[in-house]
């Protein structure tokens, strides 16, 4: 179900984008509505499902997980067991941080971060596919991100 949003609430939605402890002031005076309206405007937000979470984004190279590569998986449909079934096992690896079913040549696609190549290699050879359901993968190396959003 989709839900429409005003353009006040797509610039109170972008400003905690940029940063969810900003406050109902400074965002008011951005958006030029009173503090109260924004946090209004937030709560009704919450409650319709639109905002999920108040998050933290890390700079994963900072604690460690310098390493980011995106894994292609093809789906290996002889196997009994689905390919949303599969995405799920998938998503509660140690290390996976996104998981998509797609369309194409591929059929999922991971994302992974990690100390290492060599410990991103373990957990794709070691537990990945072993995975019922896992058929061919391909791995990309990521160099540098450039934009990346919650």
């Amino acid at each position: 179900m989709s839900v429409m949003i005003d353009r006040k609430d797509e610039i109170i939605l972008d400003e905690l984008k940029k940063n969810a402890r900003n406050t109902t002031k400074n965002i008011g005076k951005k958006v030029k509505i009173p503090r109260v309206t924004v946090h209004d405007r937030i709560q009704k937000m919450v409650d319709k499902g639109i905002i999920k979470s108040f998050t933290v984004i890390p700079d994963y190279k900072k604690i460690g997980l310098s390493c980011t590569v995106f894994i292609f998986i093809a789906f290996q449909s002889d196997v009994n067991i689905s390919q949303r079934e599969l995405a799920k096992r998938i998503a509660i690896l140690p290390n996976v941080y996104e998981v998509h079913i797609i369309s194409g040549e591929y059929d999922l696609l991971v994302k992974v971060r990690g100390t290492s190549l060599e410990e991103i290699g373990k957990l794709i050879v070691d537990k990945l596919r072993l995975i019922k359901g896992v058929g061919r993968t391909l791995t990309c190396t990521c160099f540098e991100t450039i934009k990346e959003e919650i």
